[in-house]
């Protein structure tokens, strides 16, 4: 079942990586806010149609709206700040800073489980915030004066964000249940999106919406695959495997999403930002390669 998992949390990888340019292309004809609002709405109404029936027949588990709530509020506030975020950033460097929650995942068990960070840990740590600062200043590091662009900037608060939420799945769906966790995490971030989306529109915030083709594909990709089908397969997952392990196979994700930027807008990487790219990857593999070398043991049942 751990490999089974494992190779799902793989092809979801892939998945999230090639959306990348998608979404970014879809920025062009729809405020962020709106598009997280009808990219996770249509995820919520596929897994209600799907999940509704068993969920309505068993039950909630008890705290599974709690923990869907958290989860959902901490993947709304991850998703903001990466979809702005990747409006004001290239996609290649987008990725590259999200995958900064790989590291962090250590640190927010360690909140979670009151274990202390080990040595690997912490020089992975290192590696990886060299390399973000290699990707993300421009330029001679003196002459730069650390000027990180506003949307780096947003995308970093994210790959925060979502190192909790990898914990918070890992550590609650063994408790109440994939399908459970899944519908009401997609519900909430979606019912948090619409409430703000309308805020702001309230408040005389113009609200951008062009129903073009490529807009609509890309939240019937997103909100189905992207979204739907792949945090249920996450939560899944995460039964049968550590969240530090499903950090580790979610570091695929910026290479997928670099090779999808090359190969459909032609984006190159300076040799600088490469090197700094390995340096985030080299962080994150000696971050999460050290449990492999250990029997599995599921966090939070120590």
């Amino acid at each position: 079942m751990r490999r089974r998992a494992e190779l799902a949390l793989a092809g979801i990888t892939i998945l999230w990586g090639a959306t990348f340019v998608i979404v970014k292309g879809a920025l062009a004809d729809v405020s962020p806010l709106l598009f997280i609002a009808l990219r996770f709405s249509l995820a919520a109404a596929a897994l209600f149609l799907v999940y509704g029936r068993t969920l309505r027949r068993r039950g909630l588990p008890k705290g599974a709206l709690s923990a869907g709530l958290l989860a959902g509020g901490l993947l709304f506030a991850s998703f903001t700040l990466q979809t702005i975020g990747l409006g004001l950033t290239t996609p290649s460097k987008s990725a590259f800073l999200t995958s900064l929650s790989i590291p962090m995942v250590p640190l927010a068990a360690s909140l979670v489980y009151g274990t202390r960070p080990r040595l690997l840990e912490g020089a992975g740590i290192v590696m990886a915030s060299i390399g973000m600062i290699l990707m993300t200043f421009p330029g001679n590091l003196l002459s730069a004066g650390f000027d990180m662009s506003r949307g780096d900037f947003l995308t970093f608060l994210c790959a925060v964000l979502f190192a909790l939420h990898i914990v918070v799945i890992g550590h609650f769906s063994p408790i109440v249940g994939f399908e459970s966790l899944a519908v009401i995490q997609i519900a909430a971030a979606a019912a948090l999106a619409l409430f703000f989306t309308g805020l702001f529109r309230a408040s005389g915030q113009a609200v951008k919406f062009q129903p073009t083709p490529g807009l609509i594909a890309a939240i019937a990709v997103t909100g189905l695959l992207a979204t739907g089908l792949a945090f249920t397969t996450m939560a899944w997952a995460q039964q049968y495997t550590s969240s530090t392990r499903a950090a580790l196979i979610f570091a695929l994700e910026p290479v997928v999403a670099w090779i999808a930027s090359w190969l459909l807008t032609g984006e190159t990487m300076e040799t600088r930002g490469k090197a700094g790219a390995g340096l985030i990857l080299a962080g994150i593999l000696l971050v999460e390669f050290k449990p492999d070398l250990k029997r599995f043991k599921p966090e939070g049942h120590h």
